[in-house]
């Protein structure tokens, strides 16, 4: 099975049929949900509700658990359709059309934590003419570096296609002035690596 950004843009592939699909599956719901709690967990946020940034929020699972543990939230995502869904079901958090690899922006320091759930990796490829990967990921950890609060931190999972895709990531995040690294939960499994 390809991989889905080897399939379209993802403003694209997530049209109306694959956003429902996507938000109807109950395997799926489980693993997102499941990726958005390791996430806030690494966040370290305090016990005091916090505003949080979930970037790629698609229908609104990760946001979802956001709300859970009384934090508000601000989604962004490029596929309307995808967002269409989270508005039908009734997500709690403010959300915004938007393609991060052009950069965002917001007020400096608006955001506790970032939180985003399979969706960096579809920053790696070039979906259009003049798309420029690394290039790309500069313009989004300088607007994700910019409206984080001074010590706020970043948790963003996504599958990698090659060690050459989380060199590329990580390279940009730390010339953007973020510290810290990648964690591999799972790094023995071929499947599950994350």
């Amino acid at each position: 099975m390809s991989r889905p950004e080897h399939q379209g843009p993802p403003e694209l592939f997530y049209d109306e049929t694959e956003a429902e699909k996507y938000a109807s599956s109950s395997r799926m719901t489980s693993i997102q949900s499941k990726m958005a709690e390791r996430c806030l967990e690494l966040l370290l946020l305090p016990e005091h509700p916090c505003l949080v940034l979930d970037i790629g929020c698609g229908s609104g699972i990760s946001g979802g658990v956001l709300a859970e543990s009384n934090h508000a939230w601000v989604g962004l995502d490029i596929s309307k359709a995808m967002l269409d869904v989270a508005l039908d079901g009734g997500a709690e958090g403010d959300m915004l059309l938007s393609d991060v690899g052009q950069g965002f922006r917001f007020r400096p320091g608006t955001f506790d934590g970032a939180v985003s759930v399979s969706a960096l990796q579809w920053l790696c490829n070039a979906d259009q003419k003049g798309h420029e990967p690394y290039k790309r990921l500069i313009a989004f950890f300088r607007s994700l570096y910019a409206c984080l609060n001074k010590g706020a931190r970043g948790a963003l999972q996504f599958y990698p296609e090659a060690s050459a895709s989380c060199e590329m990531i990580t390279s940009a995040a730390t010339r953007c002035g973020f510290g810290g690294g990648i964690v591999i939960d799972f790094p023995d499994s071929t499947r599950a690596k994350k």
